[in-house]
C-alpha cells in the first residue's frame, strides 16, 4: 500500500468519527467511546505511515 494510501484510509475513518463526535459533544457517551477507539486505531496507522515512509528513505 502506498503512503498516499494509508493517509487517505486515516483520513477517511476520522472523517467518518466526525458523527460521533459531534454526539459525544452533545453528552451521548458511548459516541465518546467509538470515537477514543477510531482515534487510537488513527494513532497506530500514523505510527504505520512513520514506519513505511523511514523504510522508503532508507532503501533510496
Amino acid at each position: 500500500m502506498s503512503v498516499k494510501d494509508m493517509v487517505q484510509n486515516m483520513i477517511n475513518e476520522l472523517t467518518d468519527a466526525l458523527g460521533d463526535a459531534e454526539k459525544h459533544d452533545g453528552g451521548n457517551s458511548a459516541a465518546g467511546t467509538r470515537v477514543r477507539k477510531v482515534m487510537q486505531a488513527a494513532k497506530g496507522a500514523a505510527q504505520d505511515v512513520r514506519v513505511k515512509v523511514q523504510g522508503d528513505k532508507n532503501t533510496r
